[in-house]
């Protein structure tokens, strides 16, 4: 494939105009592959602004920036007009203290995360090491999400080890972080046996809030609702108090808004608006609501005026 000569133009005018450029699937807050998310929650964890592009909603530059830095896959990041890599090399780079020299930035801090392993967890991790191959060692990853997988493989030499209960635990330095006061411990339940990870870092988890309270809070102000339903949906039963809605003209602006900021996300029923609290508490947001019973439970328990469909 060639690269026009307007498409050259318009990638170059993004290198010129920004220092970091991340070539991407998706957007930093909505990554829409694991490489791509990867990458982003290097950067997100290193610098606070950098240019990005969707790829997915430019055929032409998705297209147009393999070919000039010919590079076949996506992300890509370019810093000051030059290709970096893909997920891998930056991740690479990133533990081995070159990324941070490339963006300017001090030394890494390789301070090992202080984690407690149970004795339990640490029996099943020696009991399933046996019979790794030669050379495999543990490796704990933390994504920006705070989603945690266990993996054995060779080490890079350049991860940061902890250590609990006789079990050494490499981290790379984004997760390193992300892992500080973690506990691993076994669990047993209903729906099995395993390793259960808690992570003090990890935003809170959903809750619940009925319509009744939903209804105090915004008497007192102490809450913000969002709407998740579908203009049509919304347009059949109006929720009659100031409010937001989540649509893809206010999605980015509602996903910068602080951390710590109440939302109570709502629904007809309260599971979309359920899927839509945990998409936020992945983005960090320290203080979410699941509207239970959504729409229909308001109007049921609340405010009849409001029609049910």
């Amino acid at each position: 494939m060639s690269l026009s000569p307007e498409t050259r133009a318009r990638i170059e005018r993004l290198l010129s105009d920004h220092r970091i450029v991340l070539f991407m699937k998706g957007n930093p807050q909505a990554p829409q592959c694991g490489f791509s998310a990867k990458a982003a929650g290097i950067l997100n964890g290193l610098v606070e602004q950098y240019a990005h592009v969707d790829v997915l909603q430019d055929p032409e530059i998705r297209e147009g920036i393999k070919v000039y830095g010919q590079w076949p896959t996506i992300p890509q990041l370019y810093v000051g007009g030059e290709l970096v890599g893909g997920s891998d090399i930056i991740e690479q780079m990133l533990n081995s203290g070159e990324l941070h020299t490339l963006l300017g930035l001090p030394e890494p801090d390789r301070t090992p995360p202080q984690i407690h392993i149970s004795e339990r967890a640490a029996e099943a991790i020696r009991g399933a090491m046996e019979n790794a191959g030669e050379g495999q060692v543990l490796h704990l990853s933390v994504d920006p999400r705070f989603n945690a997988r266990f993996e054995l493989r060779p080490a890079s030499g350049h991860e940061i080890v902890a250590e609990s209960n006789g079990i050494r635990v490499h981290f790379d330095l984004a997760s390193a972080p992300r892992a500080r006061g973690l506990k691993v411990d076994w669990a047993e339940d209903a729906r099995g046996a395993g390793l259960a990870i808690d992570n003090p870092n990890a935003p809170p988890p959903v809750k619940a809030i009925s319509v009744q309270e939903l209804h105090d809070r915004i008497l007192a102000g102490a809450i913000d609702v969002v709407d998740v339903r579908p203009a049509a949906d919304r347009a059949l039963a109006p929720f009659p108090h100031p409010h937001e809605v989540l649509d893809e003209d206010s999605r980015e602006r509602l996903e910068a808004l602080p951390r710590d900021v109440p939302l109570a996300f709502l629904c007809h029923h309260g599971q979309s608006s359920l899927r839509a609290a945990e998409y936020f508490r992945g983005l960090g947001f320290h203080d979410i609501y699941n509207v239970v019973g959504g729409i229909d439970a308001w109007s049921r328990e609340v405010d009849p005026s409001v029609p049910r469909y």
